[in-house]
Order: structure tokens, then sequence, then C-alpha cells
């Protein structure tokens, strides 16, 4: 069993890489290499949970980033326990062939109560006072308090938000990046895991933000590519070999789709007014929709109104097509937590969670940075609203309050679907705009495109082929 390091590169593909790559390129060249056809939904935690477990949706669950809980009449997303993904996972296999083999799990998802024997995730606490502060959670629990003692704290704003992909107070523009590369370092010195998976974010930011033709890109570019390089030669260095993938490929938008305010002008969709603020009420509605970048799952608590709500957003500008239950069944993706039916937009377009017709009445909670409270998935948190006259003053006036321990709402994310610039979710036209696997295992992978499902067997074979 030969000790393998598994770098997932979000949003690289072979369209980026070249002169700007100049340490991906060079580890190419002696690598084999293929392209990924994309999960459906081609986002983080389906194609995390493909890739490891070598199992569509259908099988594992796991139907997008979030889904509507039928149950709890709830949608949920960012959920954390490793409990719902079905399925034997990679490490656990591995096991099975060494029972000494061991697994580290760095900030790849669903990395709670997992069988893996080493993770670090990102977790912020919520004290009874309503803060919310900034950490992580480990297991074993001691690993969070030595790590952060050797590397400092994890700079928790530059891994999502607005200050995400910039230079901040916060931090430089690829310092979440840097730290979980540090700590896959300090995971390997101390523990020397069979597999170790990483997961490096940077490149996802900008290119939502500003779009993949935005000149912008080459400095992110750069950046990953010194981060993978450093790690490569790390890795070299203690004799592991290396497999560099990624989870999806974005592509630019110009056209966002309001699905639940069309439900909404139909009637279907219902609406709670709490303190002066408009709530969707998901259990009370007839339809609606829970957004997940290029992929809306719809959801029919009134199953009569399947044809109707088919016809009417198939007509909708921007919508490529709608999968009923028989396609979902051909797609892999027929699981109970899935909707009753599946929009897809065209490459140009995504999908908002807008629900409310006034930006006067739309929740407090959509002007904050709120991935779980959020009915969907919203890109838009990658932006500061350009309406408000200084607002960095703003941010710095609301983070004294906290500091001196009064409430305050860092509500300074604007409702302006249109500043996106970078999608995800569908299966890009190109397949240059398609994710990615390299193994310098070259025995282990022998043909040029791989389902999503299929990373399991080649990462499988790397690790087990001498």
């Amino acid at each position: 069993m030969k000790r393998t390091a598994v770098i997932n590169v979000v949003g690289l593909t072979d369209s980026l890489i070249g002169p700007r790559t100049p340490c991906i390129a060079d580890f190419l060249k002696n690598s084999a290499w293929a392209h990924i056809t994309p999960a459906l939904p081609a986002v983080t935690c389906t194609a995390q949970a493909n890739y490891l477990t070598g199992l569509k949706p259908a099988q594992h669950g796991i139907v997008g980033n979030g889904w509507y809980n039928r149950e709890m009449d709830e949608v949920q997303f960012w959920k954390q326990s490793n409990h719902l993904v079905k399925g034997r996972k990679l490490w656990e296999d591995l096991r099975r062939v060494d029972s000494k083999a061991t697994c580290a799990k760095l900030f790849w998802w669903y990395n709670m109560y997992s069988s893996a024997n080493y993770s670090i995730t990102p977790r912020p606490m919520y004290p009874a006072d309503g803060r919310k502060v900034f950490d992580i959670y480990s297991w074993p629990y001691s690993i969070r308090e030595q790590i952060k003692g050797d590397l400092g704290e994890f700079p928790f704003p530059t891994f999502w938000g607005p200050a995400a992909g910039v230079k901040t107070p916060q931090g430089a523009p690829d310092a979440a990046s840097r730290w979980i590369a540090a700590s896959a370092r300090w995971i390997e010195e101390k523990f020397q895991p069979t597999l170790n998976l990483v997961y490096l974010p940077h490149l996802d930011y900008n290119l939502q933000r500003l779009g993949p033709n935005d000149p912008a890109i080459e400095a992110d570019v750069r950046q990953i590519d010194a981060i993978v390089g450093d790690l490569i030669a790390f890795f070299r260095e203690r004799s592991v070999q290396v497999v560099l993938l990624s989870e999806y490929g974005i592509t630019a938008v110009n056209t966002p789709i309001h699905l639940n305010r069309l439900f909404r002008q139909e009637g279907w969709l219902t609406v709670k007014e709490e303190l002066g603020r408009e709530l969707l009420d998901c259990g009370a509605s007839r339809v609606f929709a829970v957004a997940d970048h290029q992929v809306a799952h719809i959801y029919l608590n009134d199953r009569r109104l399947e044809r109707a709500v088919r016809d009417l957003v198939s007509k909708v500008r921007g919508v490529e097509t709608v999968f009923s239950e028989t396609q979902l069944m051909e797609l892999g993706l027929n699981h109970t937590r899935a909707g009753d039916l599946v929009a897809v937009a065209n490459e140009d377009a995504w999908f908002t969670y807008y629900y409310w017709n006034e930006d006067a009445v739309a929740p407090d909670f959509a002007r904050t940075v709120d991935i779980h409270r959020k009915p969907g998935y919203d890109p838009v948190e990658l932006f500061l609203d350009p309406t408000i006259s200084r607002v960095k003053l703003k941010i710095a006036w609301r983070l004294l309050k906290k500091k001196l321990g009064f409430r305050m709402l860092m509500d300074v994310i604007p409702l302006d679907a249109s500043l996106v610039k970078g999608s995800h979710g569908r299966r890009p036209a190109k397949q240059a705009d398609w994710p990615i696997l390299i193994t310098e295992n070259t025995a282990a992978l022998n043909k040029s495109q791989l389902d999503s499902a299929e990373v399991y067997k080649v990462l499988k074979r790397t690790i087990l082929t001498p």
C-alpha cells in the first residue's frame, strides 16, 4: 500500500493549466490524467461523495450541498455529519486490505463523526448570547488546540464570504488555502497517514465573483499553483505519491433565475411575515425550489401540480431542462432527498433562492453571510453591497460592537444576483471546463475520461498499485 495525498484543487480544469501554472504543468508531464464527467449536480458535496464512495446520489444520498428535509419541513445546507453519506468510504475499503491503514480528512466535507482517523473542518461556535465565534472542529479533539498553537487561528473569514479571495485585514487572498496546506504538512509530520485528503478552495472565490474570463483570475491561478507546488515537493520528499483532482469547472454566467418568485406569482409558494420580514414557509408551500448553483431541486407538496410546474419551468428563460422521476432514475439522482423535479440551467445561467418581491421585506439573514439559514446557496455572499457608502467603516463599527459584547448584524451583503459572473453545477459544453484527475501513478489510470463515481476506483488503485 503506497501512501498517497489527494489534493482537491477546487475549480481546476485543464483550460487553466499552462504558463500560469508551472508547478502543476510540470507535475502533469510525467503523470497520467483524465477528464472527469461532472457529477450531477456538479457541486462540492455531491462530487466528493461520488469520489469517496464510488456511488451515485441515488445510493449515497448526497443530492447537493443541501436539500429539503421532508420530515422536518426545513431546507438544510452544509450539514457536516458523515452519517449522511451512505456507502462504504474509500479509507474503510483500504482497511479491509490492511487494518493498519489510516486516513486524514482535511476540510473535505462531511467531516464530523466519520471513521477517518484524523479530521479538521471549519466549525464556528454559537454561544447563547447570539455571537458567532470562528473556530475549527478536529478529531481527535487534541489536534484542535495543538494545530492552532502551531499554525495560529484558522483565517475563517477568508474561507467564505466577501473577504475570501481578496486582500483584507483578515488575511491575504489565499490565506485559507495556505492554512489548509500547512495543516496537511502538520498532519503528515505528526501522523503519516496512509491517505491524506486535502481541500484547497482558493480558485472557487474569484471564478464565481469575477468569472473565468476576467484577467484578474491569473493572479489566483498563480497563487494556487504555488501552494500546490510546495505541497507536491513536500510530499515527494517524504515518499508520498500525489493525486491532483477537482470537483467541477466554473463557467461564465449572466442570467440569474428566480424560480421561487415565479412560484409565488402562481400562488404556489407560501411566505409568512415575521417582525416585518418575509420568511419562506416550505411546509405550507405547494411548490418551492431549493437552488444550488446551476441546479434547482423542485419539491411538490401538491403532486397534482407536477405537470403544470414542469411546463412552466421549462419555458423560463435560462432553464435548459427539467428532469422528472424516470429521468432522475436514469441519472442516478432518484433519492428521497432529491426534488420531485430537478431543473438544470443553461451554461450562462444559475438559480437564486430569492422569494421576496421587495428588498425592503427580505429576511434579515439575506444581507449577511449565513450559509445555514438561507434556503438555498447564495454566491452573492462573496460581495460587499456597493450601495452602502463607506461599507468597510460600517464593518469596522460592527466588529467593534461585537468585541464589546453588543449584539450586531453584519448586514453588508447585496441583494443583486447580477453581480455573480461564474457558476457550476451542470455539465459544461466544453470538456476543457470539466474537472480533472492527475496521478503520478500512471499504472492506476488507463482511460482519458472518468465518470465521477469511477474516481473512487482510480484512487483505490493508485494506493494499492506499487
